[in-house]
Order: C-alpha cells, then structure tokens, then sequence
C-alpha cells in the first residue's frame, strides 16, 4: 500500500488546485489520481482546440444524460473531461464569478464564512487579471484572465450596438461591480493560450517530490477503518487494483458526476438507492447525487448579409490562415473563444434581479447526430445567438447503475420540470428576438433559421426550446454544502457529514448552480477548500 498524507481524486479544475496548495509547504505528501493522461496536446494550450475534444473519448467521459421527459424524451449530450485538467482543459474558458446573491445564498444554508465578501479573495488570490490589480481583481494569481473586447468580430460589435439601442445596459467587466448588462466575455488565457489550474497550478507543482500523480488510474472506491474513517482509495492503473493510503484525508475532486458516483460506489448515499444498486450501506446519506442543477440553453440561428467567422472556419484555407495568424502573433479568433459577446439581463422588468445570460457567437455551427461529423459552420455566413436560465429550480440526479466502477452512472437533470424554468425558457426567447429586432442587427440580418424561425407564440417557442435546447455543461450541486444531513452531503468546511477524514471539494458542493459559467467558480471553491483543509490541520497538530 502507497502512503499519503492527502489522496485527492480527480485532477480537474479544482484537484490540480488542490493539489498544488496541499503539497506547497513541503510537509505533506500528496497524491492525486487522475482516471485520463497527460494534457500535453498541442490542442490542450491552444483557445480553439476544445472543439477537437468535443468528441473525443480519448480525453472525454462523453456522457450522455437519461431521456429527459420534458424534452421529448430526449438524451442529453454532457461531455466531461477525462484528462489532466478535467473539464477545464476541454471548456470555452468564459471567466465568469457569478451574482454575489448567488454565494451569500451559500451561505443562509451553510455558513457566513461562504458569503460574496468572504469568498472574493480567493476569487483575487486566483487570478491575475490583464487590467491589473484593484478591488475586485488580483494580479498576482495563477489563472491569467484576459477581456476579449479588443479582438471581436465586427459583428460582435453589431450585437453590442443592438443592445445600447435598446437602453440595456452595457457592462465592460461582468466580474466588477455589477454583473447586469451587455459586454463582451473574459477568458482564462495567458498571451493566447488556455489558461487552466494544470498549466498554472499542477505542472509546477510537479516538480516537487512531495507530489505524486497518478494517471490513467480509474478510482474504484473510498476505503475505511472500524470506525469508519477514510482511510485511502482503491485504483485500477495498468489492469491492477492498487491501495492508495491517506494518513490524513481523502478529498473527492472527481466532479458533478465522478464524486457523488465515487462516494455511492463506496457505499455512502441514500440506502434504498445503494441496494437497488447492489452496493451494501456503509453510511446512509440521502443526498448523495441529488440536488444536480444545469443551465439549459437554446439558439436562435441567423443567416447574415455580412461576413461571420462561418466563411473562414468553414474552408482549409481560411483555417489555415486563421492558424498561421495564430502562431506568428498568439491573436485572432484561434486565440479566443467564440462565445464573444453577451451578458445578464432581467427577462421582464418584474425580475429582481439578472436572470437570462445570453451569448452571441460570430459562428453558426450545430451539434452534429453523429459525433464522427465534428462540429462544423453552417453553409453560409451566419451568427448566433444563445440563451439560458441564470437560476433554474429544476433538481436531478446522478446515480450509479450497478456495482460496476467502469459503468457510467445515470444522469437525470429532470430539466424543465417546474413552472419557473418553463417561464424563464420563454423569457429568454423573447428578449432573445427583442435584441435581434434592433436596428442595428435588423441592418445585417438576412434571415433567423429554421427551426425557430416558425416559432410565434408563447407555445411556440416553448415547444421550440424542448426540442432544440441542450446542455450549456454546467452540472453543479450533486454533493451539495448544507447544514442538514438530510439535505446536504458535506458541511461549511467541505467535510462529508458523519465520516471523518473525508472532503468533496468540486463543482458538486455548490448548493445551488452560480450565475453564469461555473469554472471561476470552481476554482475559487478549490482555493478555499485548501485554506479550510490546512488550517484545520494545523489546529489538529
């Protein structure tokens, strides 16, 4: 058995985060077990590059949820990383925070510590934004954070003059003051590469011979002593079962699908659940799985009379010489993502505060039936413009289908299934079309494309969105932070409730899904997620 102080599973977004801070000081040993390789593709560093992994399975769990009853029984595509780096080495890299309401809501269910004013500074502490230094920005963090504003697509520039004819107001930074209005989106790239938590915290972190990593090491489940007590992990690396020992803590980083899964696995969830799923109860924890959350989002697609990024993306010549723009100066659309432009609106003046996000596109593609297809430009010089619900109530789960660690587990997000999420869907589409019917974008538009372009009434457009709306792959929320074990699966301090030496610290403790993109966030809940694990071991030595 290989001894740690600290086993992490899972080396995304917060695990390569984790893992840097634990093993930082030098006095711990640390492992991290990630079930994917290396992210050392060329396609890894450059912005443009997640549309390759998109279908790949090589770096991609390519998950797919169970038919959703309120999208015409629909299967659902939810890709999720299966490399070093996890989702954030395959993400559109949209740097967002979040409403400040959303994590002062964290709190009322956990602890003041999770409120907005104590969760910014690991928010600065992250980052080192291109504006520099202020009080809502750092500049001496790892995840580089640069605007996009200088680089937009004239057209772009067309949607953000759509909304100022509308009196919308306009937003330049959506991580500053205030989160309402339009602008254009920062991404986590450094002088036009990915900018991820395994290129900026986890490769130097490496180096150190306190860390080791394990990949291509699928965990099979959380081991424990007589008095239930995490005490390490099982791995299958190379075709053989290996035991990972944890002197001090086994923390789950695996995901909003990999940790409710592990802990299941493992026997930790709710009993009836665990039986139907042939794994006998260790600890009867009923949340475990439940309280998954999504953004659900739709696009509205439109024939343009001026030139989009569909002419260059959709010929091998202009690829190439967007590629070779690319390597002679870092700049150009390779270095951005294509979600450009958009922002946080009121979907009625009712609303108390933002809750539709939108994206503009200066590229018209469609997820293609067959992964095989890729992602390509429509046939014809087009943009689009996407939308989705900031806070939906709707509640799923993630459940495991049989003792199996290689069996993918069953993944309900149970969209649309409340009065309020099919009321927002609506809301979206028609601010969605009052955006579109500005002057400005009226000006360059040839057409909006089937099959929206049928939809009129309220029904309409709700019956549109059912059958054309996706995930936006936000999953969050599965292992959830709470003070009630009945609700909740970990504490204010991450620790899963009734079994000591146990952490989750991912995208599955938000209690509920932020507004906006969730990687900011989730690196943020790894930075504070270490501070919380340190201080509480050294108060314990």
């Amino acid at each position: 058995m290989d001894d740690f102080d600290y086993v992490i599973v899972g080396a995304g977004s917060a695990g390569c985060i984790l893992a840097s801070r634990l093993s930082e000081s030098g006095e711990y040993r640390v492992a991290l077990i990630e079930a994917g390789g290396p992210d050392d593709s060329f396609w890894f560093r450059i912005p443009v590059g997640y549309a390759r992994s998109y279908f790949d399975p090589r770096v991609n769990w390519m998950y797919s949820t169970e038919p959703e009853r309120e999208l015409g029984d629909r299967r659902i595509y939810t890709p999720r990383g299966k490399v070093q780096g996890g989702s954030g080495s395959i993400n559109a890299m949209i740097f967002v925070r979040g409403a400040a309401q959303d994590f002062d809501d964290w709190a009322e269910v956990s602890s003041p510590d999770w409120r907005f004013e104590a969760v910014l500074p690991y928010f600065r502490k992250l980052e080192t934004h291109a504006d520099g230094g202020s009080d809502w920005h750092g500049d001496q963090g790892p995840i580089h954070v640069t605007p996009m504003r200088d680089g937009i697509h004239p057209v772009t520039k067309v949607f953000l003059d759509a909304c100022r004819e509308l009196q919308l107001p306009l937003n330049r930074d959506f991580n500053g003051a205030s989160l309402e209005g339009a602008g254009v989106y920062d991404i986590s790239t450094r002088l036009g590469r990915r900018s991820s938590s395994s290129f900026e915290y986890l490769r130097p972190a490496l180096k150190r011979p306190n860390l080791t990593i394990l990949r291509n090491a699928h965990a099979q489940r959380v081991l424990f002593d007589d008095a239930r007590r995490a005490v390490g992990v099982d791995i299958l690396q190379d075709r053989m079962v290996r035991r990972i020992a944890a002197r001090r803590e086994i923390i789950l980083a695996a995901g909003a699908v990999g940790s409710p899964k592990l802990l299941q696995l493992s026997g930790i969830g709710d009993g009836a659940t665990l039986r139907a799923g042939g794994v006998e109860v260790l600890h009867d924890l009923p949340a475990v799985g439940w309280n998954l959350q999504d953004h659900l989002c739709a696009s509205f697609y439109y024939h343009s009379r001026i030139p989009t990024l569909n002419g260059a993306f959709g010929s091998r010549f202009g690829q190439a010489a967007l590629g070779l723009r690319y390597l002679l100066t870092r700049k150009g659309p390779f270095a951005m993502s294509v979600n450009q432009a958009g922002g946080f609106f009121r979907g009625t003046p009712a609303e108390a505060r933002p809750n539709i996000q939108l994206y503009f596109n200066p590229l018209s593609y469609r997820v293609p039936e067959n992964p095989r297809s890729g992602l390509k430009p429509e046939p014809y010089p087009g943009f689009l413009l996407a939308f989705n619900a900031c806070r939906p109530s709707s509640r799923g789960a993630v459940t495991i289908d049989g003792p199996d660690p290689e069996a993918a587990p069953l993944i309900r997000p149970n969209y649309l299934s409340t009065d309020h999420d099919r009321s927002e869907a609506v809301q979206g589409a028609r601010l969605a079309r009052r955006i579109m019917e500005a002057p400005s974008l009226r000006d360059v538009t040839l057409a909006e494309m089937p099959p929206s372009a049928e939809a009129s009434t309220d029904a309409d457009l709700l019956a549109w969105f059912r059958q054309s709306s996706g995930s936006i792959y936000h999953l969050c929320g599965s292992c959830g932070m709470g003070r009630d074990p009945q609700r909740s699966v970990v504490d204010a301090k991450l620790r899963v409730h009734g079994l000591p030496n146990l952490r989750v610290v991912d995208a599955s403790i938000f209690p509920n899904v932020t507004t906006g993109n969730i990687n900011a966030p989730t690196m943020m809940v790894a930075e504070k997620g270490a501070a919380i694990i340190l201080a509480d071991t050294r108060s314990s030595a």
